[in-house]
């Protein structure tokens, strides 16, 4: 599996890299005692949703100077991931790139934020929620794999 020195490394991927992911990847870094290298990535990689810098820098995060990455720039890389977890809907996790092995494919939906609707305010809440939830979740897998070697 992996030596045990070394950190359990852990690819968060969505579609533009712009909210979920990059929420995951946060909170694992913050989370995860250092035992993690963590990173996000996303199929067609935009800016970061401006919504997720708000409800980011709420908790203390600045993700301002933070960039978007490639799925498959990774992938071509070669890099190596224990974990590979999915954070978009069953129709975007089937273009997910296959890593090399050995790694877990880990698939928690989380609703897509540029679906959200209403007015700033709302949206801002909708995002709050979904930060909430990708958090907990992030807190229970740090709890799961406390034990990985």
């Amino acid at each position: 599996m992996k030596e045990s020195n070394e950190n359990v490394k852990v690819l968060f991927i969505c579609v533009h890299n712009s909210a979920r992911s990059q929420i995951a990847e946060e909170y694992l870094k913050r989370l995860g005692e250092g035992k993690f290298e963590a990173e996000s990535a996303g199929f067609e990689p935009e800016q970061i949703n401006p919504l997720v810098l708000e409800v980011m820098k709420e908790d203390g995060f600045d993700l301002t100077k933070k960039k978007t990455q490639d799925a498959w720039d990774l992938f071509r890389a070669g890099e190596f991931f224990h974990f590979v977890i999915t954070v978009c809907d069953r129709e975007h996790e089937e273009r997910c790139p296959i890593y090399p092995k050995p790694f877990a494919k880990l698939y928690w939906p989380f609703p897509e934020p540029e679906n959200f609707t209403g007015t700033h305010e709302e949206k801002l809440e909708q995002m709050r929620n979904l930060r909430d939830a990708i958090k907990k979740r992030v807190e229970q897998f740090v709890e799961e794999t406390s034990g990985f070697s």
